[in-house]
């Protein structure tokens, strides 16, 4: 025991004995509970205050941060609106709207398919109407107003786009209708024109309009393609060459009605003649034989001069024909005369006389 005790004092002794010379600093008491050293005081006002400030920092961040992204949906928001009404602008443009409008008139006669004309009047009807529709988005609306309006825009833009395709199977259908009534039309009239080739030869007044009718003819058979406008030029252009052959055909019809009635009246005019010369003559002779004599002058009588000949101004009725001025010129150029009496009364070939002549 009494080494033991030996041995702690002289360990005692060692810890006492500052190492290297070194002054023993005093012990420091350390709080129960690991607190701060109590020579170490700081301020009660301190905790409250750091506590605040902390506080404040984490809602003013906060409040920053909801700002951000509530900035950030808003923007969103209305980049969804302007992109929604932008794509319902395009279907509903004043272009489109005519379009639509055109579609919605074609009439089941139009089309080849009844059908298509039944879904655009549905399509119509489920879309309120075809009229022009206004959707706004503002920067100052709201982020709730914007997804709304946005979303008021796609729902009325896919009613559109069903009108849209309605539109296109409509005007589709009576495209083709249109074609194949077109294609009829010129098959028709090209059965006319073939026919009128034919009939025609021989009866025209100008034989050219006739080639130009078999032209058209050859032209018409090659017409081709997917669109009744080509068609319906090769049905004009026969058209206008099978009128140009009735026109030649008309006028070579009145041109041969003329001359046969020309020919007829000819003819009616020279046998009427036939028919009267033999009655005038005879009637002439017989006057003749009733005493009209009608005396030639020798040469040198009345008037004297040369070789030529005049009729006597004495008639056999004892009457001088220079009385009737009239008669004596007729007779003094070859012509016969009325028979006169001695009275100055015509007995025959009396035709425009009076006795005042």
């Amino acid at each position: 025991m009494a080494d033991h005790d030996g041995e702690g004092a002289e360990d005692l002794e060692n810890v006492s004995d500052p190492v290297g010379g070194e002054v023993s600093a005093p012990v420091a008491i350390v709080p129960e509970g690991g607190g701060a050293p109590s020579g170490g005081r700081r301020p009660r006002w301190l905790l409250p205050v750091v506590v605040t400030v902390v506080v404040v920092a984490v809602v003013v961040a906060g409040l920053v941060g909801w700002r951000v992204v509530e900035n950030r949906r808003h923007d969103a928001a209305l980049d969804s609106c302007s992109r929604a009404v932008k794509t319902l602008k395009g279907k509903t443009g004043p272009d489109r709207l005519a379009g639509y409008r055109q579609a919605a008139g074609i009439k089941t006669d139009q089309v080849k398919d009844a059908k298509t004309v039944v879904a655009m009047a549905r399509s119509v009807k489920d879309a309120e109407g075809i009229r022009q529709r206004t959707i706004r988005c503002k920067a100052s609306m709201s982020t709730g107003d914007l997804n709304a309006a946005a979303g008021q825009a796609r729902k009325i833009d896919g009613k559109y786009a069903a009108v849209d395709r309605a539109a296109k199977a409509v005007t589709a259908s009576r495209d083709a209708k249109t074609l194949e009534d077109a294609k009829a039309a010129l098959d028709a009239k090209k059965e006319e024109a073939s026919r009128l080739l034919a009939d025609s030869d021989g009866k025209l007044a100008d034989n050219a309009t006739r080639d130009g009718l078999q032209q058209a003819i050859d032209q018409a058979g090659q017409a081709k393609g997917d669109k009744a406008k080509a068609y319906r030029d090769a049905a004009d252009a026969l058209q206008a060459a099978i009128d140009q052959v009735n026109a030649s055909m008309q006028a070579k019809s009145q041109a041969d009605q003329q001359a046969a009635a020309q020919a007829q009246a000819q003819a009616a005019q020279q046998a009427s003649q036939r028919s009267g010369s033999p009655q005038r003559k005879s009637a002439t002779s017989s006057n003749r034989r009733k005493g009209y004599t009608q005396s030639r002058p020798t040469t040198g009588q009345h008037g004297g001069g040369g070789g030529g000949s005049a009729p006597s101004t004495q008639h056999s009725g004892g009457f001088n024909l220079q009385d009737y001025p009239n008669l004596w010129n007729q007779l003094q150029q070859g012509h016969e005369g009325p028979a006169i009496d001695n009275q100055g009364n015509c007995i025959a070939d009396c035709y425009g006389w009076t006795g005042s002549n």
